[in-house]
């Protein structure tokens, strides 16, 4: 935690573990590094910084699919065309990111050192919905530089051991939190996607079902939302998924995504072979 070795990483007083919070601990033995998930304000306004677009994630008979476009834009410009937005939070849960692109990608870096924390100090994984919950604490000390336009709105979720069921979470930009029973879209193409996924999600979804709704959602969104990117066959670009079971969290394959795309183009090409859909 220090640059020097031989100082430790709390002050006298307050010994490792007491409190079994990676993110106490940092604010407590580092706050100039907790001021930049938001303790301190900016002294200019609005920064221009990359932004996440889309990300997704639906429920199916086992578990939960999350899925994120790969296109960071900064205001009209491509910032990154391969960006990921999607990852695992720890063996039984996922986080997506839509927002400021880099102040998203410490938030789930913290986010995955917090939960790793506290399964260390205390012997004991946290209860999903009690990740949830500390998601949304961190998310509410963003709030000063969300005012600022670092906004960052993540979606939650995973496999929930107790209740043996998966369960989504999504959030606003002062930390509210709210479950999802079925699916739920976010980020500048969340309108379009979430329509998508009105008419094609159903309850009972099997696993390749499941992958095929969460890319034809994203492909929805891009033909409607320009900051979405669509997928790009021959560069190799599609959306990366990640599905969450009993089991834990696994990430589709490259050949499974692709599959998945081709199926949803064949079922809109037309009996004379062309393509109903283009916008990309």
């Amino acid at each position: 935690m220090r640059d020097d070795p031989l100082v430790p990483p709390v002050a006298a007083g307050g010994g490792i573990g007491a409190n079994p919070s990676f993110f106490d601990l940092v604010v407590r033995a580092r706050p100039e590094l907790a001021q930049r998930m938001g303790a301190g304000v900016l002294d200019s306004g609005a920064v221009a910084a990359p932004r996440g677009t889309t990300i997704l994630g639906l429920k199916y008979s086992g578990g939960v699919v999350f899925a994120g476009d790969r296109r960071t834009t900064e205001g009209y410009t491509i910032a990154d065309d391969k960006m990921e937005k999607v990852f695992a939070a720890d063996d039984y849960s996922a986080i997506g990111i839509a927002g400021a692109a880099g102040q998203a990608a410490e938030i789930v870096k913290l986010f995955q050192l917090e939960l790793e924390h506290y399964e260390k100090i205390t012997g004991d994984r946290l209860s999903l919905e009690g990740k949830a919950n500390r998601l949304a604490q961190m998310i509410r000390g963003n709030f000063a530089l969300a005012l600022q336009g670092l906004a960052v709105v993540p979606l939650f979720g995973g496999y929930d051991l107790r209740r043996g069921e998966g369960r989504i979470f999504y959030y606003d930009a002062t930390g509210g939190r709210w479950e999802e029973d079925d699916y739920h879209a976010t980020g500048s193409g969340g309108r379009a996607a979430a329509s998508s996924l009105k008419k094609r999600w159903r309850a009972g979804l099997s696993r390749d079902e499941g992958v095929k709704v969460a890319v034809e959602a994203l492909l929805d969104a891009a033909e409607e939302d320009v900051a979405t990117g669509g997928p790009d066959p021959t560069r190799g670009i599609f959306p990366n998924v990640l599905v969450v079971t009993e089991d834990g969290v696994a990430e589709a394959s490259d050949a499974e995504v692709r599959a998945a795309y081709a199926a949803v183009v064949a079922e809109r090409t037309g009996p004379g072979g062309s393509q109903t859909t283009g916008r990309s």
